[in-house]
């Protein structure tokens, strides 16, 4: 195993700790207001894999390393896809084309699709983006554990 990259500023984990919470809050709270303006599930996945990207600054790559799991990351990554595609998908029962959000029913069906595409987008953009920076950094083996 590598030498440990934590930080020991206490200035630095202190803070981590404050806000960490917060960030993740304002990444979720873009991905779902992307139906409505700026924003959305690409830039709220990438705030929320920020948190991960800085608690492993500030704790530490390798213990942050170990506290993940690369099997769940991935499946994250199936899963936000799979939203994507069955939400697009359905649209057809109702007549429309694929991502023809209209097509849903209802009078707030479409904003409903919208944000579950936000959102399986937003999943996969965080657990992608948390994958490659934990491979760059030295990363998961072969079997998906942190080495």
């Amino acid at each position: 195993m590598r030498e440990d990259r934590q930080t020991e500023s206490v200035v630095v984990t202190k803070t981590v700790r404050l806000i960490a919470p917060f960030v993740f809050t304002f990444g979720l709270f873009t991905m779902f207001h992307g139906a409505k303006s700026a924003g959305g599930g690409f830039q709220g996945g990438t705030v929320v894999a920020s948190v991960v990207v800085t608690i492993a600054f500030a704790f530490g790559i390798d213990q942050t390393g170990q506290w993940l799991n690369q099997t769940v990351l991935t499946a994250f990554t199936v899963l936000g896809v799979a939203v994507f595609a069955v939400v697009g998908i359905v649209t057809a029962v109702y007549g429309g084309t694929f991502l023809e959000f209209t097509a849903y029913p209802g009078s707030k069906g479409a904003l409903y699709a919208i944000e579950l595409v936000e959102v399986g987008i937003g999943v996969t953009v965080a657990a992608t983006i948390v994958i490659l920076f934990f491979e760059i950094s030295g990363g998961f083996d072969a079997e998906g554990e942190y080495e």
